[in-house]
């Protein structure tokens, strides 16, 4: 029978033995630029490049240095900022390539996710206007008489310019601009389609045979920064 001193012996062994629970590493800027030199050393399409920008991604989630927000499109937004890194952070895309030069990963992926946030909340600021100059008379129980004097000259149709600035396209650039592969989906056919009544994702995915969510992306990221100049140079914005 063993001796309540062997005993105590043993289980003291044993506990030395039992693996301690380590604090998770803190995740550095050094640490995130080490994973994207890793990254970027393997060829374009390989799984070593697919399973570092996993690696990667994970890392900068983990690291709370990613810019966050309470907005309802927050989300989209983030989606498109992870498909501009892994198109941009080794080769330029659709974008300037990631300069660790410059800045750290992050910061260079914030600056890029505040934009499209922005992107978002003009093209909802836009279709709320949209929606008050929209808004049938049928929808009021008295109708004011005065609805029916004519607008005053310093206050301009809005819908109606951005229809015929969309129609004209003076300078081209929305009919170049055009979903890779289908030229025939240009900036320019999205956004007239896109205007008061706008025509549903979903219609238009079975009208171009194209999925909902490549015209949508193509839309964020392509079209509205061409609709933003223009709200700023007409004064909407």
């Amino acid at each position: 029978m063993m001796s309540s001193t062997n005993e105590s012996t043993v289980h003291n062994c044993c506990a030395k033995d039992q693996p301690t629970h380590a604090k998770p590493e803190k995740i550095t800027d050094e640490k995130l630029t080490q994973l994207v030199k890793k990254t970027c050393q393997h060829p374009r399409g390989s799984i070593q490049r697919r399973q570092g920008m996993t690696q990667l991604i994970q890392a900068i989630i983990e690291s709370g240095k990613l810019w966050r927000e309470d907005t309802p499109y927050y989300e989209d937004a983030l989606q498109q900022t992870w498909l501009y890194l892994c198109r941009n952070l080794c080769q330029a895309n659709t974008g300037a390539q990631y300069d660790p030069a410059k800045s750290s990963v992050t910061t260079w992926l914030n600056h890029y996710l505040r934009r499209r946030l922005e992107d978002f909340r003009l093209w909802e600021q836009q279709e709320n206007k949209w929606r008050v100059i929209q808004r049938p008379l049928e929808d009021n129980k008295t109708i004011d008489p005065t609805n029916n004097l004519p607008a005053p000259p310093d206050i301009p149709p809005m819908l109606e310019e951005t229809r015929q600035w969309l129609e004209t396209d003076p300078s081209g650039e929305l009919r170049r601009i055009h979903i890779k592969g289908r030229p025939d989906i240009t900036c320019q056919v999205l956004m007239l389609r896109r205007l008061p009544p706008e025509t549903s994702w979903e219609t238009l995915s079975a009208e171009f045979n194209c999925s909902a969510s490549t015209l949508a992306n193509f839309y964020q990221r392509q079209c509205l920064q061409s609709l933003r100049r223009f709200g700023e140079s007409q004064g909407y914005l």
